[in-house]
């Protein structure tokens, strides 16, 4: 079985199929799907979502890109529903938090201190809660890392759609973090992506969609939403790098992710 640890399935892209869309995934193959938060608006919508699909999980957190349209008030909102949800099984981990410095407009000055501030207030209640991250990196890593090594209680996670030095990566990897691998990784440009997925250890590897986002390089224009169901191909990709069999990418990546998020094991019962 293969598990999408990154899949944002509430999204609008998917409001006109988005049963057929979990479905066809489940007949793929992708027996976990987690479904991250990106701001209040949409906590209950996740939880709802995770509940109502086969093999549904969901992570509660403030997305960097949606911290300028976020309060205060709604750390301490998350704080409450994350003390809501620990009975729940389907609740997995803090996500999708972290930093964005790829958006200009977000990467400097209060924007960016607004930034950090939120991501580090997020790493305080995983480490309370002792709960797994799903951390977003994009031109962030060092900084994101700078704020995990201050946050010890912080003891794993998912470096998500990772595409940072051989050093950073080694960075995630002490941290108790495994990287996240998908779409990007299906194209031959990407040299980068496609040496991680060579040399890091299989131990420190989950697979991923991000759908609707990130499609891998079969899904061509016009549409090119990407869909969980994408997962096994990009399995595939993955032990074509390697030159091993593909379940055995698709047992190591499945245990890797019960590891760094172990409360899915779990939500697999329920």
């Amino acid at each position: 079985m293969l598990v999408d640890t990154h899949c944002h399935l509430d999204a609008s892209e998917f409001d006109a199929d988005r049963e057929q869309v979990a479905n066809a995934a489940w007949s793929a193959g992708v027996k976990r799907i987690v479904i991250p938060a990106v701001e209040v608006a949409n906590f209950s919508t996740v939880c709802d979502l995770a509940h109502g699909i086969q093999g549904g999980a969901y992570a509660l957190g403030i997305h960097p890109l949606f911290v300028a349209r976020a309060r205060d008030e709604d750390l301490e909102f998350l704080r409450q529903s994350v003390i809501s949800a620990m009975d729940d099984p389907l609740f997995v981990a803090i996500g999708e938090i972290g930093l964005d410095f790829f958006v200009p407009e977000i990467s400097s000055g209060q924007a960016r201190e607004r930034q950090e501030y939120f991501y580090d207030m997020q790493l305080a209640l995983a480490a309370e809660f002792d709960l797994p991250v799903l951390v977003h990196v994009r031109r962030s890593q060092d900084i994101v890392l700078k704020y995990l090594r201050r946050r010890t209680g912080v003891r794993c996670g998912i470096a998500h759609a990772f595409n940072g030095s051989a050093q950073q990566a080694q960075g995630f990897v002490e941290r108790g973090f495994a990287l996240g691998l998908g779409g990007a990784m299906t194209f031959e440009r990407a040299l980068q992506i496609r040496r991680h997925a060579v040399d890091i250890g299989l131990e420190h590897l989950v697979l991923e969609t991000d759908a609707p986002d990130i499609p891998p390089a079969w899904l061509h224009a016009p549409n090119r939403r990407n869909s969980p169901d994408q997962l096994p191909r990009i399995a595939d990709v993955l032990a074509e790098l390697r030159g091993v069999d593909v379940q055995e990418v698709v047992r190591a990546t499945t245990s890797t992710a019960y590891r760094v998020i172990p409360r899915l094991a779990a939500a697999g019962q329920h």
